[in-house]
């Protein structure tokens, strides 16, 4: 393991451009820790009436943490999770989806339904950071939030086979299973796949979605899978891809250039490549079925779109414009979910990290940013 990490991250430290991100400091980090992240380890949407917090959040907080090469702030982040979101125990409990404060004034959970994606980034983030900070204690609880995933949030779906539901409750029903393709990143997925091979047959299922459930190569928020009949929009939702869709995106372009499947997925989504070159911009809403567009997506959009556009000849013009945008128009410091997604994209813009075509992380540090 050690020697997997020390050469992969050689090998990207000596890629060209590599070397101008090797700061020790990652701003956008220290701005988001400093806006969002409360001393306890709370990431809070502060957009909300109730302050929530969320799973995802969470989630997403141990991810740029380890990016950042913070481990304070990741022992923070996850102390917080497990004593407020998951009674104090992850490995016997997944976390609940949403905190914060109700009606009375009370802080608390607010809805303990789980939220499957969130649970991925939070393993995902356990197993790297074990791996990458020598922490068998993080491997064994990323292991075990693994394990307790599958057994709650896997289906077997009649003619598709295995795949993950966005949570445990209320994804069901006589008609059909709810899907949201953004909550099954293919890097994850794979990462996964060394620890149990029921992973390899949803990654290879998720393919599936990703091409079959958007046929046009633009992809809804949500999809229904039926028995005997496959993917159809969803009956909530419709053919709507919009602030859950743009996630699908942001990691189909971020996977490994020998990731198996890479080449058909991101051929297969171009459509978003080539709609924003036209624009000059992400359109905020975009029908699946019928292509038509409407609204400009806010900045984490154009954050999220980078990594697509890089991996795409046609994307090039549309890349510099979005650059520039987010250089002259940054996310609030406040507005968590494009503060997130612009970690995401630009942090990976600006070759802070890859993944590899295994799902293992390889972020961009020097020796003097270890702590």
């Amino acid at each position: 393991m050690k020697a997997f990490a020390t050469l992969a991250l050689a090998g990207f430290l000596a890629a060209p451009g590599a070397a101008s991100a090797g700061a020790c400091a990652w701003p956008a980090w220290e701005q988001y820790r400093q806006a969002l992240l409360s001393a306890d380890g709370r990431v809070i949407d502060p957009s909300t009436e109730q302050l929530v917090s969320t799973s995802e959040g969470q989630g997403y907080g141990l991810f740029f943490a380890l990016l950042g090469n913070d481990p304070a702030s990741f022992a923070h982040v996850l102390s917080w999770t497990q004593d407020n979101l998951a009674a104090g125990d992850l490995n016997r409990q997944l976390p609940a989806w949403q905190w914060g404060r109700d009606k009375d004034g009370q802080w608390r959970v607010l809805d303990t339904n789980n939220a499957s994606d969130a649970d991925l980034w939070i393993a995902y983030s356990l197993l790297e950071a074990g791996r990458l900070w020598h922490r068998p204690e993080y491997l064994i609880l990323g292991r075990n939030m693994l394990w307790r995933t599958a057994a709650q949030s896997l289906r077997k779906l009649p003619g598709l086979g295995l795949m993950l539901l966005p949570g445990d409750v209320g994804f069901d029903s006589a008609e059909g299973w709810r899907v949201n393709a953004s909550y099954l990143p293919p890097q994850l997925l794979v990462r996964f796949a060394a620890e149990a091979p029921i992973w390899a047959e949803l990654a290879s299922n998720t393919q599936r979605l990703l091409l079959d459930g958007s046929p046009k190569g633009l992809v809804p928020d949500w999809q229904l899978w039926k028995a005997g009949q496959g993917w159809e929009a969803d009956h909530q939702r419709g053919t709507l891809g919009s602030y859950d869709a743009i996630r699908v995106y942001l990691w189909a372009g971020m996977l490994a250039k020998d990731a198996p499947g890479r080449g058909t997925l991101l051929e297969h989504l171009q459509p978003m490549v080539k709609l924003t070159a036209t624009q000059g911009f992400v359109p905020e809403k975009v029908d699946s079925a019928s292509g038509a567009a409407s609204g400009t997506g806010p900045v984490g959009f154009s954050a999220a779109l980078l990594p697509l556009l890089a991996a795409s000849p046609e994307g090039t013009s549309a890349l510099a414009v979005l650059r520039e945008r987010i250089k002259q128009q940054p996310p609030l410091a406040d507005a968590y979910y494009n503060q997130s997604l612009t970690l995401f994209g630009q942090g990976w813009d600006q070759q802070r990290y890859r993944f590899d075509k295994d799902g293992h992380l390889v972020p961009n540090w020097t020796a003097a940013c270890k702590k």
